[in-house]
């Protein structure tokens, strides 16, 4: 049977939806506005890599490939090209039909200049590598090339009980507070200054959305901020990596991540001080469950109760 292969376009977005949670949803559960944010309105989609599979009117396959189109001084994974998924309707697996997306992408990813291609890991991406569970999923990948990197990515979770709380850390001659709105200069100088690239390119999405400042948690000292954590809630001017998969759970979740403490201030306990405060606002929030995406600092995230939710493994091939 011939099918038919389309562009990328929006207006199969719901079906594309409704395909990712008939296949995904069960652990990845898919929102229209999560995919539209992230798979549509995300300027480094390459529409030349990314395609829809159609059996007459039903969509039954799709994948999405990136590649750094932004312009500006600011540039995330120069060289790399992503994968940011790939999804065949199980009922028409067998068919080529995953290889061929696959080549579509590989080749428009080559032919716009890409070294690498990294599965997930991508500018507004739904993993960092492909779920430990989905074994399958990562044979089918090494038998086309893709190598497993041996870094393992996780997902954290912790549940806090209603009556528990988590005091705001105090230290001499620092202070943990929200960031206030009208102060974005301060939060990106420091940024910029200590963690550019990815984390900084969130935050300018993040105020470029309409953010106000009360998902930052910033660390002070002498006026001047030395540290910073990112929370997210339902309210959130978008939505973060850290509660993608909040449909999971039947009461809000909250999100907790990336954060970081200027170099030139490490070693003094900050670092889990600013996770601490970040737990304190969340709770604040009346939120009781709360979600850390994306690290591998496991042992240090243990020390206030969170556990390993979800595992990835990283995959990369080279552009040949």
């Amino acid at each position: 049977m011939n099918y038919n292969y389309i562009p990328w376009t929006r207006e199969k977005a719901p079906q594309i939806c409704d395909l990712w949670n008939r296949e995904l949803g069960g652990q990845f559960p898919m929102r229209l506005e999560l995919l539209l944010q992230n798979s549509f309105d995300d300027a480094n989609v390459l529409q030349a890599g990314s395609w829809i599979v159609l059996d007459e009117e039903q969509v039954v396959g799709f994948i999405v490939a990136k590649r750094w189109q932004e312009q500006g001084e600011l540039v995330l994974g120069l060289g790399n090209g992503w994968i940011q998924a790939l999804l065949v309707h199980s009922d028409y697996r067998g068919k080529g039909m995953g290889s061929e997306l696959l080549k579509r992408a590989e080749q428009a990813l080559k032919a716009s200049g890409a070294k690498d291609i990294l599965l997930g890991r991508d500018p507004w991406h739904y993993f960092p590598g492909i779920p430990v569970e989905y074994t399958d999923t990562k044979s089918w990948f090494e038998r086309r090339g893709y190598e497993d990197q041996n870094r393992d990515e996780h997902d954290l979770l912790a549940a806090y009980a209603p009556e528990q709380t988590e005091a705001l850390p105090s230290f001499p001659g620092v202070t943990f507070r929200l960031l206030k709105e009208g102060e974005q200069d301060q939060l990106l100088t420091f940024l910029h200054r200590c963690f550019p690239g990815r984390w900084e390119y969130e935050a300018i999405q993040y105020f470029a959305r309409g953010g106000s400042g009360r998902e930052f948690v910033v660390l002070e000292k002498e006026g001047s901020v030395i540290g910073f954590c990112r929370i997210n809630d339902a309210q959130s001017p978008l939505i973060a990596q850290n509660v993608y998969w909040a449909p999971l759970f039947g009461e809000e979740l909250g999100g907790m991540g990336p954060l970081g403490i200027d170099s030139a201030y490490r070693g003094s306990g900050y670092g889990l001080a600013v996770v601490q405060a970040g737990v304190h606002f969340l709770r604040l929030r009346g939120i009781e469950k709360i979600a850390i995406d994306w690290t591998t600092l496991v042992a240090f995230y243990e020390k206030l109760g969170y556990h390993v939710w979800k595992k990835y493994h990283s995959y990369t091939k080279k552009a040949e």
